[in-house]
């Protein structure tokens, strides 16, 4: 008998829910709607998030609540830019800091310009950077990072640790990464999620990354469902899918599974009736 399966099992510890975010609108982003040619200027070097992309981090912030994946999300992996980061921190964070609260913040008052109170970093997941997660890198201003020590005043609570230079030198003012390149990133990137303790991680990246990355995965599913996966992000879109481990790359065990036969006895299998 033959057998027509479309759909996948996995062991459930075996997988990860990953929520994935694009960053809110960036003064970048107007700037390419009115001509693309403006990316080019050092005036969008290392772009912030618009007051409209505030709107849209504040609406995001109510959907994660509302939906229960905050109270689920355990760890939020960022990649280290201003937008990126901006959007994590009002998204994910803890609200307003209080006056009186003694552990650093989120995000800094008034950081990047953007006019908005200090997050706090109680009561919300653990934020990681990751520099395998930036967009394009080279010729446009908008993609180049700030040095890590500038970063830290603003986003006191955010670990830098994975971040192997304080200083930029990824981006070149010449040469921008290809679209394989990046999509390179991204599946090195996958597989490091893959590595981690954590089995709800939230991933605040942007367009580019994600388009790419996605693009090489699915080719496996209905055609339906690959484009699904690898359509363009819009600013603060988020999608959460499931990553698998199909390679042993993780090294989980199981803390839902029951071994069974409590206590010990007879355990034939069923079909020795039929034997």
């Amino acid at each position: 008998m033959s057998f027509n399966i479309n759909e996948g099992i996995y062991p459930l510890h075996h997988t990860k829910i990953i929520h994935l975010v694009r960053h809110a609108q960036g003064t970048h982003n107007v700037a390419s709607e009115l001509s693309p040619i403006l990316l080019i200027s050092e005036k969008y070097f290392d772009a912030e998030v618009t007051p409209l992309g505030w709107e849209q981090v504040d609406n995001l912030q109510k959907h994660l609540h509302a939906s229960g994946i905050f109270k689920n999300t355990e760890l939020v992996v960022v990649s280290p830019l201003m937008r990126t980061m901006q959007t994590a921190a009002g998204a994910f964070g803890g609200g307003v800091l209080a006056n009186e609260s003694d552990v650093p913040p989120l995000m800094a008052e008034n950081t990047g310009g953007s006019n908005r109170p200090a997050v706090s970093s109680l009561n919300c997941p653990p934020f990681i950077a990751n520099e395998l997660i930036r967009e394009h890198v080279g010729v446009l201003p908008c993609d180049r990072r700030r040095s890590v020590t500038e970063y830290k005043p603003m986003f006191p609570a955010i670990d830098f640790s994975l971040i192997e230079t304080d200083e930029d030198v990824w981006w070149k003012p010449k040469i921008r990464e290809t679209d394989e390149e990046i999509a390179a990133r991204g599946v090195k990137f996958m597989k490091w999620l893959l590595t981690r303790k954590e089995k709800e991680i939230a991933v605040v990246t942007h367009s580019g990354l994600l388009h790419t990355t996605l693009g090489k995965y699915g080719d496996d599913t209905h055609p339906a469902i690959k484009e699904e996966m690898s359509k363009k992000f819009g600013n603060c879109e988020l999608r959460s899918m499931v990553i698998v481990d199909r390679g042993m790359i993780g090294s989980d065990t199981s803390k839902t599974n029951f071994p069974g036969k409590i206590p010990n006895g007879a355990d034939g299998p069923s079909r020795v009736v039929d034997q």
